[in-house]
């Protein structure tokens, strides 16, 4: 009887093994076709390119920089499993109010800033990158966007460095430290945030999202995307180690620079935008996150999920140039 069992574990293994490695691009298209872009010019007419930094190139896509006098700079900062093609609609609103933005597709998704080690994927080297992407494109100080992950890094810079922050928009993902805590006191949000802990596991969850060519991925994260960025964001994660890269965002100590200081409390203007019917964020933070804004503070509630930019993106493009404008 231990003989079948075995044999039936083994042979699962094997299936789960077969169905995930044969769902990748071992062609890299996503890579080729990133190399073939031209690098950032600022007087160029691009609006896909390479961002270089320190022998690091990050895929971005920008607008506004044919603004002779543009009102400010923004960037823009995606989450998982996505990239800057998410910001679309922002950055096309943003370009036509007279802000010069760049979104690019960060640390682990941009094919030539994707290194293997866990440990390079800690929030401080994360946070790092946005600051480079900014002096590579001369933005002096900007307003800064994000959702998901890309929230998880901008309230890092927002508590931490936020010296070059003008504002600060974050959709989906409270305060950090309210989130933090959130996850340790109410069980809503550890039942929420439970799913972490498979995606901090190594393989099974790279083998879990990859079989069947990445059904998973396709039928339950990008219901609510466009055909458009569906293709481009499996196009990514089906490259060799894409995925283990987004899932090293996860798997990294949110650990800081030793030479960062770091208080809890938010004096920049921040707009923070939420669904009330999110999965993976519950009231209890959204809440608990009011005590550390100490300067101007909107909070837009919605009645959707987590995917905002996606479901409700006139109302939420809208709120953020609002935003923006008030500064």
């Amino acid at each position: 009887m231990l003989w079948l069992i075995a044999i039936l574990i083994v042979g699962v293994v094997l299936v789960f093994w077969l169905g995930a490695t044969t769902s990748y691009d071992r062609d890299l298209k996503h890579t080729q076709l990133t190399a073939a872009l031209p690098s950032f010019n600022e007087r160029g007419t691009a609006q896909l390119v390479r961002i270089i930094v320190d022998g690091r190139e990050f895929r971005a896509r920008i607008s506004g920089f044919d603004h002779p006098a543009p009102k400010g700079d923004l960037i823009l900062l995606h989450g998982f499993p996505e990239t800057s093609a998410m910001w679309s609609p922002l950055l096309e609103a943003a370009g036509a109010a007279g802000y010069r933005s760049v979104a690019f597709d960060q640390r682990g998704y941009s094919p030539g800033a994707r290194p293997a080690a866990v440990s390079e994927y800690v929030v401080g080297n994360l946070g790092q990158d946005v600051l480079d992407v900014a002096d590579a494109v001369g933005f002096k100080d900007f307003h800064l966007v994000g959702h998901d992950w890309g929230s998880g890094v901008g309230w890092h810079l927002v508590t931490a460095r936020p010296q070059r922050l003008k504002s600060w928009t974050s959709l989906s993902i409270p305060h950090i430290a309210a989130f933090g805590a959130a996850i340790s006191e109410d069980p809503d949000q550890r039942r929420k945030s439970s799913y972490m802990l498979l995606f901090r596991t190594p393989v099974v969850a790279e083998w879990l999202f990859a079989f069947n060519r990445f059904a998973l991925m396709r039928k339950a994260m990008y219901n609510d995307h466009t055909q458009a960025q569906r293709d481009e964001y499996l196009q990514v994660m089906a490259e060799p180690g894409a995925l283990t890269a987004a899932l090293n965002w996860y798997r990294a100590p949110m650990s800081l620079q030793p030479d960062e200081q770091v208080s809890p409390d938010v004096d920049l203007p921040v707009l923070f935008i939420w669904g009330k019917n999110d999965p993976a964020v519950g009231s209890w933070a959204v809440e608990a996150q009011r005590q550390y804004m100490k300067g101007p503070f909107t909070e837009i509630e919605l009645d959707t999920g987590h995917w905002i930019m996606e479901t409700t993106p006139e109302t939420a493009v809208a709120a953020i140039v609002r935003h923006l404008d008030s500064i």
